[in-house]
């Protein structure tokens, strides 16, 4: 076995293993109460399964609004495609990575220079910008979450402190501020002493992507598609509160919490397997008192409705494409 299969096979079984390690440390922190609640749960869902409707219609639109700004982006490369093909290709990419870890974007790519005869390496530059866009996204996401709950974290914070941790938050978000900049400095001499080199060439790439962005045609367009896309996701999250009755109180800040910090749950494992169940509940117990189970119970929820979509869609997806496709081209 080469040294790259054998590097992908590692990736593989380290991102897998972290997941399952994780179902397992959730299993054994249960106590007999812990399943009993779970039992609980999954009898509240049984009883609301309404809530799928509108959870699987905002899931495809989320994935849908992604679709057409992508094709905003695709556009100003020479690339035309059909609304079809960019949603299929998404759902594909998403399917992909639920399998095979960080290799959707390339299966998204492919998928779509297939049926449109075009090259994936000329398609690749706009998922890079599109990923780095989404990351801004978030971290903007994530400070109006802070700033809007701002006594709740503070009083959790404290607990952690002998003093009052109000007088420590100046402080707190001057050292956040530094090391956004100094990562930006950093990117920038990084780039100054390795301009022909890869890691010059791919912080060229951001920002050239991060550009492109900038010129599009129809930046009010990508905006609002933008908009959509975080809007549905907020709005899964929200919807699914109504799925418990421990959590059918919560409001949208806490969905803001759930949905900031459950983005990274989905970055650590394939599809967030482990990890986003694991993170949900503790955000749900620790900031908004949400019994351990529940919370649990809530985050597998969440979880299995967001991969049930992603399954279904992208298998939809597999066999719909080189049907449009040959009858379009017929």
């Amino acid at each position: 076995m080469s040294k790259k299969k054998t590097f992908v096979l590692l990736q593989y079984l380290i991102f897998f293993g972290i997941g399952f390690a994780l179902i397992y440390y959730q299993y054994k922190q249960l106590k007999p109460q812990d399943l009993a609640d779970l039992k609980t749960a999954l009898h509240q869902v049984s009883d609301r399964l309404w809530i799928l409707i509108p959870i699987f219609i905002i899931g495809f639109l989320s994935h849908f609004f992604r679709a057409l700004r992508w094709r905003l982006m695709l556009t100003p490369i020479g690339v035309k495609t059909g609304i079809v093909n960019a949603s299929a290709a998404v759902f594909i990419g998403y399917l992909t990575n639920l399998l095979l870890p960080r290799m959707g974007e390339v299966a998204k790519c492919t998928v779509l220079a297939k049926y449109e005869n075009q090259a994936a390496d000329k398609i690749i530059g706009t998922i890079v910008a599109e990923r780095l866009f989404d990351l801004i996204c978030l971290a903007l996401i994530a400070l109006l979450t802070f700033f809007l709950q701002t006594e709740m974290f503070q009083a959790y914070l404290s607990t952690f402190q002998n003093q009052d941790t109000k007088s420590n938050l100046p402080l707190m978000i001057s050292i956040a501020l530094f090391v956004g900049l100094a990562f930006i400095g950093l990117l920038y001499f990084l780039y100054k002493r390795n301009k022909e080199g890869k890691i010059g060439q791919f912080i060229k790439g951001m920002g050239q992507g991060l550009g492109s962005i900038l010129n599009l045609e129809k930046k009010a367009l990508f905006f609002f598609y933008t908009f959509c896309i975080w809007a549905s996701y907020l709005s899964l999250i929200y919807i699914g509160f109504f799925a418990l009755a421990a959590t059918e109180h919560l409001g949208l800040e806490a969905a803001l919490s759930v949905l900031v910090l459950g983005s990274v749950g989905m970055i650590l494992t394939p599809g967030g397997l482990g990890a986003y169940p694991q993170i949900l509940q503790y955000v749900l117990h620790s900031f908004y008192g949400v019994g351990l189970a529940f919370g649990l119970a809530f985050g597998w929820i969440s979880w299995l409705a967001q991969t049930l979509i992603m399954i279904i869609f992208g298998i939809l997806s597999f066999i719909v494409l080189p049907i449009y496709n040959k009858a379009k081209n017929g």
